[in-house]
């Protein structure tokens, strides 16, 4: 099994390209779900598992794996279907978001598959399940369900969206009011983190739920004759979202004369050197993880400084 995920760096040059790869797998029954593979370090049997104190109803016990302890969820659990029963034939997914690691309890692991982002679209509205997704596609004839694995940790470990206070300068802060941002992620969790930081400042916040949708709106602004980097303070993407994803939609911006000056900002869950490699490679301006209110108001702070020439 360990072999479905043997060549998952040389994958990493289907990044910006706007393509993924997903690794399907199953709960209970035939309704398959899935996961980026990029955000998956393996996929294994389910080590011994050690009960933990005061451990939250989601999350089955703690294992130890390749020399680390890890957190081992129960995903059907977290994202409101019937408990797995597990023994030691169940598998587990072993991920990383924002450079911390844990595991997933699944049913049976499907394959890995091979798709566009155009082929990545956002759920339909309406109740159940929705709430635990961040896409959808159809393989098969068959629905497949995109877990939105940020909120799943989130109710677990709700991320920090409080900025240090002594981070902040004065000064800077009075210019940042009416300062505007586009933010541009398919995730409410990562929205609503950026928007409590950056409304902070008092920075007014516009939204883009995909790539695509962001560079509609960018370039209505640019049709109307508006020079959008002056309008804006910066661009902050996901890299992974439906439709476009975010090396391909800076990849836009920088072919587009009108959109070329923007300042683009990766913001991503997705951990790895490569993140590095194609921010550079497409040309985004900076890069920083998700769910680090501090690092994100340090960032605007000093792009502040920039557009005002104080560095």
């Amino acid at each position: 099994m360990s072999k479905v995920l043997e060549n998952v760096d040389s994958r990493t040059n289907l990044v910006g390209q706007n393509r993924l790869e997903i690794l399907t797998f199953r709960l209970h029954g035939r309704q398959r779900f899935a996961i980026n593979v990029f955000k998956i370090q393996e996929v294994v049997r389910l080590p011994k598992i050690t009960m933990m104190p005061h451990q939250h109803p989601v999350i089955i016990g703690a294992t130890y794996l390749r020399g680390r302890a890890l957190p081992v969820f129960d995903l059907s659990k977290a994202i409101g279907m019937r408990p797995l029963k597990y023994d030691e034939n169940s598998t587990i997914i072993v991920t990383e978001y924002n450079s911390s690691i844990q595991a997933f309890l699944i049913g049976t692991v499907d394959r890995i598959t091979n798709l566009t982002w155009e082929s990545i679209m956002s759920p339909p509205k309406g109740a159940g399940r929705n709430h635990y997704l961040t896409a959808i596609t159809r393989l098969d004839e068959q629905i497949v369900e995109i877990i939105d694995v940020e909120k799943v940790l989130s109710e677990v470990a709700p991320a920090l969206t409080e900025i240090d206070l002594n981070l902040l300068d004065k000064n800077v802060v009075d210019k940042a009011v009416g300062r505007e941002i586009l933010m541009v992620d398919d995730s409410p969790t990562a929205i609503a983190q950026v928007r409590n930081t950056f409304e902070a400042l008092g920075l007014k916040i516009h939204e883009a739920h995909d790539g695509l949708s962001g560079l509609r709106k960018l370039q209505a602004w640019a049709d109307s004759g508006i020079d959008v980097s002056k309008k804006l303070l910066m661009l902050v993407t996901d890299a992974e979202m439906p439709a476009m994803d975010g090396y391909r939609l800076t990849t836009e911006i920088r072919n587009d004369p009108r959109l070329k000056d923007l300042f683009v900002v990766l913001h991503t869950s997705l951990s790895g050197s490569f993140n590095e490699a194609m921010v550079k490679k497409v040309g985004c301006d900076a890069f920083l993880s998700k769910f680090k209110p501090n690092d994100l108001a340090l960032l605007a702070q000093e792009r502040i400084k920039q557009v005002d020439g104080e560095s």
